[in-house]
């Protein structure tokens, strides 16, 4: 038990370490000031593999190690990354926790991106004004042409490349003995071509979010 609980630490450590790092190295400027970063991918796999409270605690740990390094908005910055993390990868770790299939995870993630679009329209509205220095007028004007597209297109492409890469990062972690065979016999039945079907389409939706991502950023 105690040898579990150690390999759970050091892997949502690794996991926390990665997501940052994650966020160092890949800032991809979208729309005036917003730019994306795929470190909520890696919190919301810990999330599948554990649980919503592990994905907010790495969340909780990233955004705090990014407050006092990289980031340049203080702590309104931070909260603005624990919330936006959390109201994605933890909706999507709660009820992939309660329904442990392929059509739980697909649910999961799609609930993930309304939450997360919705709560950051929310929030941009309250403290962008003050982080930022614009007046609220112009923030509520920029909610349905700005905020509104990047968060659904941040939402879809952390869906998407969460549903393309957590199987194979379970599968290696399981073969190097850091997380417990599967038990779900939910899991085991969703395989086959439906589990492709689902592949192709997370990949046609990955595609469709970059190429809008290019046509906000003005490169297409």
């Amino acid at each position: 038990m105690q040898n579990a609980k150690t390999k759970k630490i050091v892997l949502l450590a690794m996991m926390a370490a990665l997501a940052y790092l994650v966020m160092v190295l890949i800032r991809i400027p979208v729309v005036m000031f917003l730019k994306y970063e795929p470190k909520d991918v890696i919190i919301t796999i810990a999330g599948f593999i554990f649980g919503p409270l592990e994905a907010f605690i790495v969340s909780a740990l990233v955004s705090l190690v990014e407050m006092f390094t990289v980031s340049d908005t203080g702590w309104i910055g931070a909260v603005m990354n624990l919330v936006s993390t959390c109201s994605f990868a933890c909706v999507a770790a709660l009820i992939y926790k309660k329904k442990h299939t392929l059509k739980g995870a697909v649910i999961g993630l799609v609930a993930g991106v309304v939450c997360m679009v919705i709560v950051m329209l929310l929030w941009n509205y309250l403290l962008t004004p003050i982080y930022m220095g614009y007046p609220r007028e112009a923030v509520a004007a920029l909610l349905p042409t700005v905020f509104l597209p990047f968060n659904l297109l941040k939402g879809g492409l952390n869906a998407a490349i969460t549903m393309l890469l957590y199987k194979p990062v379970v599968i290696t972690l399981r073969k190097a003995g850091l997380i417990p065979p599967s038990t779900s016999q939910g899991t085991a039945k969703s395989g086959g071509k439906i589990s492709a079907g689902v592949m192709v389409g997370a990949a046609a939706v990955l595609i469709t979010c970059i190429l809008l991502t290019l046509v906000l950023a003005g490169v297409l």
